[in-house]
């Protein structure tokens, strides 16, 4: 199955850019590229980057407009959606005021160079400050203008989906969502967009690499890994929240795929659930290897998906889904 979003057809699973710039490690050129590279012949062309994965001088934006520039004929290839209206540096303070729109967008549309395209921007968190609708015609106005292809929302609440959506054309909703991270199933965000006709672009499907069942321990993540600072990777529940992945390995090894390819393709069925929107996963990689078991779809059956549902009611994971400061963004309006 594919999709056509923007008047471009996009395959079931998308690709997540943070990871070549905001796990710790430096990355090359020929690395990031090659990955690239995997994930368009895959069929995984729906990208997602941020203006501040990374530093200024190196994030998904720069890499981006290096990659384009050796490959100029992959642009039309690519649906790519941005994060930026966000300032690390100062605490993650979000800034979705018309200025604060104008700012980070002409720096992102700067950073990727003339030949890339933006063809989705978001505030990566809503401002607290300013009323939704505010930024949405300051967003609008840089469609206008050619900045932009579209507007696309991230981590907000259903209520504020519904008001948005009265303003402008929405693309995208872009949440956490995986076998780790269900609550936007039941608090309205999910129903919201389904009434509206919203894809979700769901981030982290593979629970920040915790459903991989790659890491085992905290001394797993490298120095200067943002997972180190987050509440659900911390030692003294780090074991506790392995006991989905136990389970989930369990079933991928009946089926004879892995956990990761199970925690991806439960967002898929998810979709072809009734009343459900569409849901695109996008799962980040740094190697092709990676790349290529993501980009699997496999079959889970009704008994499967059955399974999985007496599993999620059995688990909850502990610990917030970040540290104090960040989870403090999160809009629940």
């Amino acid at each position: 199955m594919v999709h056509t979003f923007q008047g471009k057809t996009v395959g079931n699973i998308g690709f997540g850019l943070m990871g070549f710039t905001l796990r710790g490690r430096v990355l090359s050129d020929e690395q990031i590229f090659t990955t690239m590279k995997a994930a368009l012949e895959s069929g995984c062309n729906y990208w997602n980057g941020g203006e501040f994965y990374g530093t200024p001088e190196r994030n998904s934006l720069t890499v981006l407009e290096r990659y384009y520039e050796r490959y100029p004929e992959d642009v039309g290839k690519i649906l790519l959606n941005v994060k930026g209206c966000i300032y690390p540096a100062e605490n993650f303070r979000p800034d979705s005021s018309p200025e604060g729109v104008k700012t980070s967008i002409e720096s992102c549309v700067r950073m990727i160079g003339g030949k890339g395209r933006i063809d989705q921007f978001e505030a990566a968190r809503k401002d607290p400050k300013v009323d939704i609708e505010v930024t949405m015609k300051a967003m609008q106005g840089h469609i206008n203008a050619g900045d932009i292809g579209g507007i696309a929302l991230s981590e907000v609440s259903a209520k504020n989906i519904r008001r948005a959506a009265k303003v402008a054309k929405i693309t995208a909703v872009e949440i956490e969502l995986s076998l780790w991270e269900t609550e936007p199933l039941t608090n309205g965000v999910v129903q919201a967009c389904a009434e509206l006709d919203i894809p979700i672009l769901a981030y982290s499907p593979l629970g920040k690499g915790m459903l991989t069942g790659q890491v085992k321990s905290f001394d797993d993540l490298a120095e200067g890994d943002f997972r180190r600072m987050l509440p659900r990777f911390q030692p003294d529940v780090f074991e506790e929240n392995l006991r989905l992945v136990r389970e989930v390995e369990t079933l991928a090894a009946r089926k004879g795929c892995t956990p990761g390819q199970i925690a991806i393709n439960w967002l898929l069925a998810l979709a072809k659930r009734p009343g459900m929107p569409e849901i695109i996963p996008i799962p980040g990689a740094t190697t092709v290897e990676r790349v290529k078991e993501n980009a699997v779809e496999i079959d889970l059956t009704e008994e499967d998906l059955a399974e999985i549902d007496e599993l999620l009611k059995k688990f909850t994971p502990v610990g917030d889904r970040y540290p104090a400061f960040a989870m403090h963004l999160l809009d629940k309006e």
